[in-house]
């Protein structure tokens, strides 16, 4: 045995510690919680209503959106404008940070733009947590093409602010 580099032991070599499997029980009333959050959401939520995005799923930490790219959504070359695409992207983040009925908000946000959308594309954005501290969070969110390729990647900031989004005992 080398005694300048003494072996390890095997324990210490697991960091950070895996993650213990979630209690079934409790996954299902965060998700339940959290689809009662969207549908109330969505019910206030103008702007997707108006683009016809369809809230496709949401759970705790989670959301997938889609959206068809119409005439309008579409720019000077052709292609669906990258504000669209944001905002089909930034859709997703807000119902996956709040999907915990706490109000959150975007604390900033960057998207790369990987592949050009076009008229008919129909883009499917999913959301998800990636960090959750005291009052900030982090999601990354792909946006996909109805051929499933890659069209954006984004990461979003959330920050918590003061309010629910349901009010009184969701489970009531």
């Amino acid at each position: 045995m080398d005694k300048n580099n003494p072996p390890l032991a095997t324990a210490s070599l697991i960091w950070p510690p895996p993650e213990q499997p979630p209690d079934a029980q409790a996954a299902a009333v965060a998700d339940t919680l959290a689809a009662q959050v969207a549908r109330t959401m969505y019910a206030e939520d103008h702007s997707s209503r108006h683009l016809a995005i369809e809230v496709l799923e949401c759970r705790a930490g989670y959301a997938r959106l889609r959206m068809t790219i119409k005439p309008e959504h579409t720019n000077g070359h052709g292609l669906c404008h990258g504000g669209y695409q944001f905002l089909l992207a930034d859709s997703a983040f807000a119902y996956a940070c709040n999907s915990f009925n706490q109000r959150a908000v975007a604390a900033g946000c960057a998207i790369e733009f990987l592949r050009a959308a076009h008229e008919g594309d129909v883009l499917t954005a999913e959301a998800i947590r990636v960090q959750q501290g005291k009052r900030t969070g982090v999601y990354d969110i792909r946006v996909t093409n109805d051929k499933s390729a890659l069209v954006a990647l984004m990461r979003g900031k959330s920050a918590t602010i003061k309010g629910t989004i349901l009010e009184g005992d969701p489970h009531e």
